[in-house]
């Protein structure tokens, strides 16, 4: 009789223990496509930034440092591993579309613009899905960072050689709320 109930308790143990596991992988499988979800938008506003370059340039050809810093930002961007450094291109390229914007505040024809209409509601859009993105990126990090430092996935964290995630964070130019006037 004492046989069957350390075996029942170590079967009850091992599904314990197997299902702790399977959560860890699934919350760090759910972070990883939550980044890549984050990279899917940021990639689609980079894919916008050449048309709203070539749409600028048309009425404000002389404002050429203004398009070298947005092509750099975008470069950047493009060129970015880890989340810390798609947290920085990225803010960098948001300031640099901010001032696109504002300069284009100077030219009425371009404010006018059909295209130029369109790709500012796009990437308005965008930033919307990107801010999106990113929070649900952080809610899935906290929820996998919660699991690892907390009984009893603390546990089997070390054993499986897991860490923490770090959080997306948005800079201080990303906090500011973007004007985007038609």
């Amino acid at each position: 009789m004492g046989v069957i109930i350390v075996l029942i308790v170590l079967g009850l143990l091992a599904i314990f223990a197997i299902a702790t596991f399977n959560n860890i992988v699934s919350l760090e499988n759910r972070v990883a496509n939550s980044l890549g979800q984050i990279d899917v938008q940021l990639k689609k506003r980079s894919d916008l930034v050449p048309n709203l370059v070539s749409t600028v340039k048309g009425y404000a050809a002389h404002e050429s440092s203004l398009f070298e810093k947005v092509t750099a930002a975008r470069s950047r961007l493009d060129t970015a591993s880890g989340v810390e450094e798609k947290a920085a291109a990225s803010s960098a390229l948001s300031g640099a579309l901010r001032t696109v914007f504002a300069v284009a505040e100077n030219y009425p024809d371009l404010k006018a613009n059909t295209s130029f209409i369109q790709l500012q509601s796009e990437l308005a859009d965008l930033e919307d899905k990107i801010a999106y993105s990113r929070q649900f990126y952080n809610d899935t990090v906290l929820e996998y960072n919660n699991s690892i430092t907390t009984i009893p996935g603390v546990f089997f964290a070390g054993p499986m050689s897991k860490t923490k995630k770090i959080m997306f964070e948005a800079s201080e130019g990303d906090k500011a709320v973007p004007s985007v006037s038609f």
